[in-house]
């Protein structure tokens, strides 16, 4: 069948945008976030659109919905409150179908979750979108429509692009033309995928500062929020660039620059597996991620570590140059990126001797930071789509660092193609909600840089060497506390009934604790908090009764004692202590309250991996017996890929100024000197494959290509 239907759409300059190529496709070359699936091809679309949610979910549930093209040119559209599961329940109640179709998984922004503010949002029963994102100019967008008679019934931002889509359709525009003369007009992030019945067959996207993918099939082709929605369908993908326009139909996709010019991008082939986002015999992806970590590790050391040293240029080409310049970092990200960046400050002064700031991505980007000279941007994110994140990388152009590198998940993410430098994570797909292998990976990749950074500043060849032998160790010894499991899950029913639970560490583990406290408290809705333990006189003793559960991370390194004592004055106060400690600890409970876990920490420099996995399991199973929902917790969403804005009443912080040119190497109070570029135009010029050649995807070609 022709998914293209019978409809032809209008066109206002048929010249300037060639024919969709007939025969195969033809490519070359939040805060809260949301997912978007679309697909046309000469099937019922409706399998793959829910299909695609489900793996999407991820990214927001608190409602769904699919539109579709029935009939050649009947709109239909459902719509549920809730999960993927009750729009699938209303679709088997009521089923509908289409050839061309696309549908979204919300996290609330703009309006209460409800099935009114769920999208697809339409206009006139006509023009049907989803979007990513936030529209900062939608109020504006919304008293100029209603001026011209347009209706509004839901109370998000996404219903202006309906009808803006609407609008320059009924005066004379194409669908693709209207998308383009739509998206200039929106301010803020986004990622559309949007229809209408005028042409069948027909879907456009775009993306501007949230990520978009075209799945590319055979006689079918599809868009979504990233990979795992559509590897059911098809392993062969487009990532769309900023600002990227795209038409798809069951013959072919074409991609446009914002301005629609016809532009090539690559098409790649993934390796990921539809195995890969199931749960299998788990109970939870999060649990499934948990004992995934001695593999994702490894997979993160592979190919980057021979023998007893780390080998050259895994940053990307050229990258031993730019690290030789390096006498300071700055490390910026958010959540728990955020808290391996603090255990990295720790490793970079204490092991390379080089000074290191971190910083919260989103308050980093709202303050005039005063840079070093040689200053390294270094930015940290699982998916490298992070709003914050992204936008301080862009800021951070202009502020005289003398490059920037990326720690990522994402090959193809905004982050590693925006970035000097990269080092990929490799964790796979996390589903998950709470993070746990990202988490690790980030460490082990970060461990990796901190290594190279200490060989350049002059490390004592043996202490490199030895370190670098504990590195390759980590995946081993995370196997190892993977057994403890059982006894875990046993201690776990101690903490069912809390409401409060204190995390302690010292040195590099307090990060640790604060990692655990987060796990906790996102997954199981428990108030956790964390402390390093040398604060407690200064406030937190007061908190500390019998019904306060207080969680200790005890390595054996030099705080050791110390730490010791801060235990000491919890169980005075009658405090349940609950102490994490290495096997070589010589620690035992005496009172009878609380436990100790003895955990076989591998050696300094893995120990912060080592102990987190066990605070993953005590927050998984405490979570299970109190009922939560594991995987998808409430209010939370997997990342943030669009900026949280403060209120109607109230406007955000303007962001700071973004970058001329690339990266200079002086600092705000000197233009002369920011303007200048980085000195090897080989790392410029480095594509993400040639910064990451080991990474799950391969290119299929380097110009265009037939699939």
């Amino acid at each position: 069948m022709d998914c293209l239907g019978g409809g032809n759409p209008r066109s206002r300059s048929p010249a300037v945008l060639p024919t969709l190529p007939e025969g195969p496709a033809i490519v070359k070359g939040c805060e809260p976030m949301c997912g978007i699936v679309a697909a046309t091809c000469g099937r019922d679309v409706i399998p793959i659109l829910i299909s695609g949610l489900k793996a999407l979910e991820y990214r927001g549930y608190d409602s769904a919905g699919i539109a579709v093209l029935n009939g050649g040119d009947q709109l239909a559209r459902i719509r549920a409150a809730g999960k993927v599961r009750e729009l699938e329940n209303l679709y088997e109640n009521a089923p509908i179908a289409g050839f061309t179709g696309i549908a979204h998984t919300r996290w609330a922004t703009h309006g209460v979750p409800n099935t009114v503010n769920a999208h697809p949002h339409v206009s006139d029963d006509r023009v049907a979108v989803v979007h990513n994102g936030i529209i900062e100019n939608h109020a504006e967008l919304r008293e100029e429509l209603k001026a011209h008679g347009y209706r509004f019934d839901s109370d998000t931002d996404t219903e202006v692009i309906a009808h803006l889509v609407h609008r320059s359709m009924d005066e004379g525009a194409d669908l693709l033309h209207a998308v383009i003369d739509t998206t200039r007009r929106l301010h803020g992030a986004y990622a559309i995928a949007v229809m209408s019945r005028d042409a069948p067959g027909h879907v456009v996207g775009a993306r501007r500062g949230s990520p978009l993918v075209a799945g590319i099939g055979e006689g079918e082709n599809f868009l979504g929020s990233d990979v795992q929605a559509l590897i059911r369908e098809t392993s062969h993908f487009s990532y769309l660039e900023e600002g990227d326009i795209a038409e798809i139909t069951c013959k072919g996709i074409r991609i446009y620059t914002a301005d629609g010019t016809p532009v090539e991008r690559a098409v790649r082939k993934s390796e990921l597996t539809a195995d890969a986002v199931e749960r299998g015999e788990y109970k939870h992806y999060m649990l499934k991620e948990i004992f995934e970590q001695p593999r994702a590790i490894a997979d993160t050391l592979e190919g980057r570590i021979a023998g007893e040293r780390v080998l050259p240029n895994i940053f990307g080409v050229d990258s031993d140059e730019l690290l030789s310049r390096v006498r300071t970092v700055q490390i910026v990200a958010c959540g728990t990126s955020f808290h391996a960046g603090l255990v990295a400050r720790y490793w970079l002064e204490g092991i390379a001797g080089i000074p290191c700031s971190v910083e919260v991505a989103s308050e980093y980007r709202y303050r005039r930071a005063v840079v070093p000279d040689g200053t390294l941007f270094l930015a940290v994110s699982q998916s490298g789509e992070t709003a914050d994140t992204l936008a301080a990388l862009r800021d951070g152009r202009n502020r005289g660092y003398i490059g920037s590198l990326a720690i990522c998940n994402v090959p193809e993410s905004s982050l590693v193609r925006e970035s000097d430098l990269v080092l990929m994570t490799r964790a796979g797909p996390e589903i998950g909600v709470a993070s746990t292998k990202a988490f690790t990976t980030q460490l082990a990749a970060l461990a990796l840089l901190v290594l190279e950074l200490a060989r350049l500043n002059g490390i004592a060849d043996a202490k490199y060497a030895r370190l670098v032998v504990e590195l390759a160790t980590l995946p081993r010894v995370v196997g190892e506390v993977l057994a403890l499991e059982p006894t875990i899950a046993k201690l776990a029913e101690r903490f069912v009934s809390k409401h409060h639970a204190l995390f302690l560490g010292r040195g590099v583990h307090y990060p640790v604790a604060l990692e655990g406290a987060l796990k906790l408290k996102e997954i199981s809705y428990i108030h956790a908090e964390a402390y390093p333990a040398g604060e407690l006189k200064h406030g937190p003793l007061a908190l500390v009764d019998a019904d306060m559960p207080v969680i200790a991370v005890a390595p054996n390194n030099q705080l050791l004692e110390k730490l010791k004592s801060n235990l000491e004055e919890v169980r005075a106060r009658g405090g349940e202590l609950f102490v994490f400690a290495d096997t070589d600890v010589p620690m035992t409970q005496s009172d009878g309250r609380g436990a100790i876990i003895k955990v076989a920490s591998g050696g300094n420099l893995i120990a912060p991996a080592v102990f987190t996995v066990p605070l993953q399991m005590l927050a998984y199973h405490v979570a299970v017996l109190r009922g939560t929902d594991v995987d998808q917790p409430r209010n939370l969403a997997k990342s943030v890929t669009v900026e949280q804005f403060l209120s109607k009443t109230r406007r955000a912080v303007p962001p700071l100024p973004l970058a001329g040119e690339g990266w200079g190497e002086g600092n705000l109070a000197s233009p002369s000197r920011a303007s200048k570029k980085l000195p090897s135009p080989a790392l410029r010029a480095a594509s993400p494959a040639q910064r990451e050649r080991r990474h799950r995807y391969s290119t299929t070609s380097s110009g265009a290509s037939t699939v």
